[in-house]
């Protein structure tokens, strides 16, 4: 059976899942009465709750005496991670470009990976049948976007199909609104290369994209097969970058993809993505290879995090009582279990031993980690985000700056242009993108992005479009003003009130509710002054028999309090604050509960 792989890839919400599960039903993979679940491969409960793809997942299906691996790819920035690692899996990659939002940032940061390994892409404009769709512009975007990449001629001559992913059709006709997916199948198999590898007369080698862990099986490898055959049992070692033997062991279990399972085979030949199963201690970008193989694998270089944040240990007074994960020792396994996994996060201890420095790619990727280590039971304090500086070569402070592209109504778009201002961001492009919106792009140092999304729906009233994108490092930008408002603080331990909390509300917004327990430190609301305020938000009212004139014991009527979720509650804080996370609560606190420390705290940093 002849064999191509192939990844998708695409902008975040370009259609690329819900393409997938088009192929799967027509390419015979499910039975016609079986029942799947919509976006199959979104298979974690973070991907459907958010409808996006945080994990690269292989999966494969046959077509017409053909087997087709192919890889879903997450299109979110602070997941590239995942795919530039995947891309040396595969030989061809399907582009999917929204017939109306065009080539965004992502798409051109994946695109640039693809080119520069030299693959042919094919690109498809997905989402034809919008009423706003705009082909024709789209495809001279997409065209503009591989010159500035520098695609070779072979590149830049690349087929083009329009299609439908949730209706089910591909056509080479940019008006056919019906049909199937079966140019598009015969587009990969045409112009796709086979894998180009060597089956017979030398010995297994294999690279390692991808890790996972089996209850039964353990820790489960999967990449591509780049030379020769392995089979079941068969001795192997695993090797690391520099060429030295970290482990020997055997194939204890080899599986190959099919559809939406993993299934055990025998033996695997050169240009398969399977996975294996037999090895403790080899990690991604290791190479697993026959005892004779002494030189390893050359593996993609990863693009640097660009972003911190510290997780503690919780220590605050209700510490212990929601979650069951709570000591130093377990988050620091959690989290050398993750950079292992994800090569694009790094973890460093403290000196204290009772926090870890988690750096990664964006708020989200943290943001997602936190999310899974909370719904796993532990509990944690995790500090503002913050960037990471470098020194160029004349010694001189840089920082990260981000490629910023904001599809905006025309009435808001002076708005952000201030908005931007104020975060250092420069405007390097403005056009009209048709139905009274403005596309803006900006560069802008990713430090002034920290919690502006929040912000910027504000001042859109929710119908603006924001995408970043990791662009260089630069000179550094100097001071960028933070949060305007100061806070409204706990001065004691106790349950809220709705006596005491009636009143506050007239000093800005409340974050808990009655009944809510509460401890001294803690932040209970926004402040509408810029300094940060101790209040007593637990004081009952007193009951005597003694009753007020003209009906002032009426019952206090409170404002629903603002509930954050966990990102918004990280971009929301201050250096001088802490996000508290437990399987069931998110709560922002002061770094030093005691006023005393924060007042000591306050003037150490101003004599520094």
């Amino acid at each position: 059976m002849s064999l191509r792989n192939v990844a998708i890839i695409a902008h975040v919400d370009h259609g690329k899942t819900t393409l997938v599960d088009q192929l799967f039903r027509q390419s015979g993979t499910f039975r016609d009465n079986q029942r799947v679940e919509e976006r199959a491969m979104d298979s974690n409960d973070l991907e459907k709750e958010r409808g996006i793809t945080i994990l690269a997942k292989p999966t494969s299906i046959e077509w017409e005496g053909t087997r087709i691996n192919i890889v879903d790819t997450p299109g979110h920035a602070d997941f590239g991670g995942e795919v530039e690692r995947i891309l040396s899996m595969v030989d061809g990659v399907v582009l999917l470009v929204d017939s109306s939002e065009g080539a965004m940032p992502q798409t051109k940061f994946v695109t640039g990976k693809a080119l520069a390994l030299g693959l042919r892409p094919i690109v498809v404009v997905n989402k034809v049948d919008r009423p706003d769709e705009r082909i024709q512009e789209v495809l001279d975007e997409v065209f503009d976007l591989f010159v500035s990449l520098d695609a070779t001629d072979e590149q830049l001559d690349f087929p083009v199909l329009y299609a439908s992913g949730r209706n089910g059709y591909a056509s080479e006709d940019p008006s056919r609104r019906e049909g199937t997916l079966t140019p598009l199948f015969q587009k990969i198999v045409d112009h796709v290369p086979p894998p180009a590898l060597e089956v017979e007369g030398t010995p297994f080698t294999f690279l390692v994209t991808l890790l996972d862990r089996d209850p039964f099986l353990g820790r489960v490898l999967t990449g591509r097969v780049q030379s020769g055959v392995v089979k079941v049992n068969q001795p192997i070692h695993a090797l690391n970058d520099d060429g030295k033997i970290i482990e020997t062991g055997r194939a204890s279990k080899l599986m190959s993809f099919r559809g939406l399972e993993r299934v055990p085979v025998e033996e695997a030949r050169a240009g398969d993505i399977i996975s294996l199963a037999g090895l403790a201690v080899a990690t991604v970008a290791d190479t697993i290879a026959d005892p004779s193989v002494t030189q390893a694998i050359h593996a993609q270089k990863i693009d640097p995090p660009t972003l911190s944040m510290r997780f503690a240990v919780n220590d605050s007074p209700m510490a212990g009582r929601e979650g069951s994960k709570v000591t130093s020792r377990m988050i620091r396994d959690r989290l050398e279990r993750e950079a292992e996994s994800n090569v694009a996060i790094k973890v460093t201890e403290s000196e204290d031993k009772d926090s870890f420095e988690v750096a990664g790619r964006g708020e989200l990727q943290l943001g997602v980690l936190i999310e899974t280590m909370r719904r796993e039971g532990f509990e944690l304090g995790i500090s503002r985000p913050r960037v990471l500086f470098r020194e160029d070569e004349d010694g001189k402070k840089t920082e990260p700056y981000e490629t910023v592209i904001i599809d905006v109504d025309d009435e808001y778009s002076g708005t952000v242009v201030d908005k931007m201002n104020q975060r250092k961001g420069e405007m390097t492009d403005m056009r009209p993108s048709g139905g009274g919106k403005t596309r803006i792009t900006f560069s802008a140092p990713s430090r002034g992005m920290i919690g502006y999304h929040g912000e910027f729906l504000s001042d859109t009233r929710g119908t603006g479009i924001m995408n970043r994108l990791f662009e260089k490092y630069g000179p550094h930008k100097g001071n960028i003003e933070g949060r305007k408002n100061g806070v409204l603080i706990s001065n004691g331990s106790g349950e809220a009130q709705s006596y005491a909390l009636g009143p506050l509300e007239d000093r800005g917004i409340l974050f808990v509710g009655h009944g809510e327990a509460l401890y001294e430190g803690m932040i209970v609301g926004e402040n509408a002054k810029t300094d940060d305020l101790e209040v007593n938000p637990m004081k009952a009212k007193q009951l005597t028999n003694f009753r007020a004139s003209g009906g002032k014991d009426d019952a206090v009527r409170l404002t629903p309090p603002k509930k954050m979720t966990l990102e918004q509650a990280i971009a929301y804080i201050d250096d001088d604050e802490m996000v508290e996370v437990t399987p069931t609560k998110i709560r922002l606190r002061k770094r030093h509960l005691d006023p005393h420390e924060r007042k000591k705290a306050t003037r150490a940093k101003a004599a520094a």
